[in-house]
This record gives structure tokens, sequence and C-alpha cells, in this order.
């Protein structure tokens, strides 16, 4: 069984088990509710006679509100949503049983670990498009109309953040035959990462640097460094090559 065909499969169960359904409507919602939420926020609290004090320290939201508030929520609810669909990717797997039919195609482990990634990586692909067409309109319809290269740009940045997250997690989920020590050990690896990215000179090394790096790229800021994105780039490199080598010594 080449890759293309185990491709076909990952991607035909990522459709069967309602993951691509669940990553389009959560992530388009929050696309689409991120705008509404800096446009709305001031009025829902001049609306309630205890918090108009409130209100009136709220500035009046613009697009960068808008922006920031579409980064901040696609980022959070995006790694959730990696996290918990690469957490059982092999771990379930093996634990079913349903590996060793697999790898008995017989099927090079390397591709069947490839073609769970790529099988993830559609699936937010295709989430982050629906969600940048609602975000976009409604920025655009609320405040003003974003360039539209910097904001595709952008979306792929937070793409690249959730396929590491989802890169580390299948890698953990390789090493185990039980899920909730992948989640586990990717929940410590997203405490390390946002640690190292508070710290000074350190934190432009790290994958949340791709936040600030999206977010400055709409913004029409200056970016002082792409390190983030190479670092990201090697962290998924090497947690997918970790992956390989610990699951083709592994006993199915």
């Amino acid at each position: 069984m080449n890759l293309w065909t185990a491709f076909k499969k990952e991607f035909l169960e990522q459709r069967r088990t309602k993951k691509l359904l669940i990553a389009v409507i959560v992530l388009a919602a929050f696309g689409m509710l991120s705008p509404l939420m800096a446009k709305l926020i001031p009025e829902i609290f001049a609306s309630i006679p205890s918090m108009a004090f409130y209100a009136n320290l709220i500035p009046t939201p613009t697009v960068n509100d808008a922006v920031m508030q579409y980064v901040k929520n696609l980022t959070q609810f995006g790694v959730l949503l990696a996290v918990l669909f690469s957490m059982g990717a092999v771990a379930q797997e093996k634990e079913k049983g349903t590996t060793a039919m697999v790898l008995s195609k017989p099927m090079p482990r390397g591709s069947f670990l490839i073609a769970k990634f790529l099988g993830i990586g559609l699936t937010f692909l295709a989430a982050v498009a629906a969600s940048a067409l609602g975000g976009y309109y409604y920025t655009y319809f609320l405040f003003e109309a974003l360039p539209v290269g910097s904001f595709l740009a952008m979306n792929g940045l937070l793409l690249l953040y959730m396929l590491v997250y989802a890169a580390v997690t299948l890698f953990f989920s390789t090493l185990t035959r039980t899920q909730f020590i992948a989640i586990g050990g990717a929940a410590g690896v997203l405490i390390i990462f946002n640690v190292l990215a508070a710290l000074p000179k350190i934190g432009q090394y790290a994958p949340e640097a791709l936040i600030a790096n999206a977010t400055n790229l709409v913004l029409g800021q200056p970016i002082t460094s792409w390190w983030g994105l190479w670092v990201s780039l090697i962290i998924i490199v090497v947690a997918l090559t970790g992956a390989w080598l610990a699951f083709r010594k592994q006993e199915i």
C-alpha cells in the first residue's frame, strides 16, 4: 500500500469520524465571531447599567482589535483540536489492533505515519480556509477590508502553528498505546513553548512567535525575526522523524 492510498484512507477516516466537520464548524464559527466580538463587546457593556462606566473606558474598536481577536481564537481552539485529533492517531489504533492489520498489507511504517499527518493537515487546511472566509467577510462588513495577500499569509502561519502541535502529539501517540499519555506529553510541550516564548531573546525562536508574526503581517507592522517559522518547520520534521524511528522498532 503506497503513501497515496494510505493518505486517502486517513482522510476518509477524518470524514467518517466527523473530525473534518467538527474542525470546519468550530474554526469557521470562531472566525466569524471574532470580528463580531471585537465590535460588540463595548456595546454589550454599555447596555448593562452596572457596567456602563466600564464601557466608557473601552476604546472604540478598530480593525486591529478584530484581527487580534481572530488570531487569539484560532490559535487557542485550533491547537486544542490539533491535540485532540492527533492524540489517538496511532495509540488508539495500536490499542484496538487495527495497526497490525494495516501494516500487513504491507505498508511502510513511514508512509503510515506521514499519511496520518497529511490527513490531519488537510482537515485543518479546510477548517482554516473556512475560518478565513468568514473572518474576512465580517471584518470587511464591520470594519474595513484587509489586504488579501497578507490575510492569507497570516492564516498560513496560524495553520503551521496548529500543525506543530499536531506533529508533536502524533509523536507522543506513536510512543504509547494510551492516547491520554499522548495528550499529556503534548500539553507539557505546549507549556514549555509558552514559557520559552516569554523569555527575552529566546522567545523569537519559539513556535509562539508565529502568532505575533501573523498579527504584524496583516496590521502592517515590522517583523523583526522569522526564526519562529523555521524552528516550527524543524519541530515538525523532528517530531515526525522521531515518531518513525520509534515506530519502526515497535512490536505491533
